[in-house]
């Protein structure tokens, strides 16, 4: 399935981060949620509440968003957020 965000969101994946602390394996869900995701699909912007809504995230961008932002989601057996850009912190280089 192919989704596409509307307006200002952007669709996110987690990264999969496993590991292992004073050996004992930690997995992903055992751990803190990461703030730290891909862009995976990214809205069009346009006009939002009398504003305009220029899109500078990309597909592909490393981004760091709000700790408590955005929806969760499960699509095609994958765990995915849709968050607003303005959630979006910075890009990673």
């Amino acid at each position: 399935m192919k989704i596409k965000p509307l307006f200002d969101k952007v669709v996110v994946k987690e990264f999969k981060n496993e590991t292992v602390q004073n050996g004992i394996f930690l997995p992903t869900s055992a751990q803190e949620k990461q703030e730290i995701a891909t862009v995976v699909a990214v809205g069009n912007g346009g006009i939002l509440d009398g504003k305009e809504i220029e899109m500078v995230v990309s597909v592909g961008d490393k981004v760091l968003y709000s700790k408590y932002a955005g929806s969760n989601f499960k699509i095609d057996g994958e765990e995915v957020t849709i968050i607003r850009q303005s959630d979006i912190l910075a890009i990673i280089e």
